[in-house]
This record gives structure tokens, C-alpha cells and sequence, in this order.
């Protein structure tokens, strides 16, 4: 059943969805009725369970799931996989391939680079200890607080000259 994200547990599981560029507005709105409606029935062996999501600077998506009365299952995760495929495909916008790493300019601007060609980004130095980055250690909704961390302070310190 779907809960407005402010009122789903702290404590509910989230998976952040990075997407290749920003929303339009008419696409937020597309995005919103599509995920309003799966959250509502996303179900594990059919039990319903309290779902959210969220869109993040235009750009970010979370999915949220509150497992404290029953846990998601493989098939219930599938299916949001599945729907954020339709989504994907219909606003021609990648968001569930997750060999991504976002990341902030220094200007503010979200950039978005294959993980398997970050080293060049560091190298070239539009990627610095100081520059914020997507933290892929955030799996509960309380986490989100630390959602965008330094570069320096994540899996990309092993690039920086110690």
C-alpha cells in the first residue's frame, strides 16, 4: 500500500535508482502516477506492504519499503525492476543500470559517469576528494541523510594520492 514518504518508517528499506539525466516536469509527473499506483499494490506473496518513493534533484529515485511486518521478496523486488524498466523505456532515461556513479560538479551540476571509467574522472580532476558523490552504503530511509558524501570519504578514496 502506498504511504506518503514522509510518513513510511526511518527505518524502511530503500534502493536509490541513479538516472542518466533529470526529469522533466511532465516526465516527474508520469513517473509519480506510474510509481503512486505500483507502490499501492506492490505486494510479497500477496500481502500488501507500506511503500514509497521519492525523486531526489530531479534526477535520483527511491524506492521504499517498510519490511517491518514482512520482508520483500525476490519476485515483489523483480517487479519494481520491472516497472522502473517501463518507466525507462517510455522516458527514454537510464535507471536501473547500476554501474553508474553520480556525482556532483563543482558548480552544483549532477553528472552522471560509467564506474567503470571513473578513474578517468579522478584523474582528470573533475572528481576530487571534495566532490560529493552518490553513497551506495545507504540502504534505510534514515541513511538518506548521508545520501551524497565526498568522494574522499567513499569507495573512491583508494584513487586519491594519500
Amino acid at each position: 500500500m502506498y504511504v506518503p514518504f514522509e510518513d513510511i518508517s526511518e527505518d524502511s528499506r530503500v534502493w536509490i535508482y541513479q538516472t542518466a539525466r533529470q526529469f522533466s516536469a511532465q516526465e516527474k509527473e508520469l513517473i509519480k502516477a506510474r510509481l503512486s499506483t505500483f507502490c499501492d499494490g506492490w505486494n510479497t506473496h500477496g500481502n500488501r506492504m507500506p511503500t514509497s518513493f521519492q525523486i531526489l534533484d530531479n534526477q535520483i529515485l527511491v524506492l521504499a519499503v517498510d519490511e517491518s511486518g514482512l520482508g520483500a521478496s525476490g519476485c515483489s523486488i523483480d517487479s519494481s525492476v520491472r516497472t522502473l524498466r517501463e518507466l525507462e523505456s517510455e522516458i527514454e532515461n537510464n535507471i536501473t543500470d547500476q554501474g553508474k556513479v553520480t556525482f556532483k560538479s563543482n558548480s552544483g551540476e549532477i553528472n552522471v559517469a560509467s564506474a567503470l571509467g571513473i578513474k578517468s574522472k579522478v584523474t582528470s580532476g573533475e572528481i576530487d576528494s571534495q566532490t560529493f558523490v552518490i553513497n551506495p552504503q545507504v540502504k534505510s530511509k534514515k541513511d538518506l541523510e548521508s545520501v551524497w558524501i565526498l568522494a574522499g570519504n567513499s569507495w573512491l578514496n583508494r584513487y586519491f594520492p594519500n
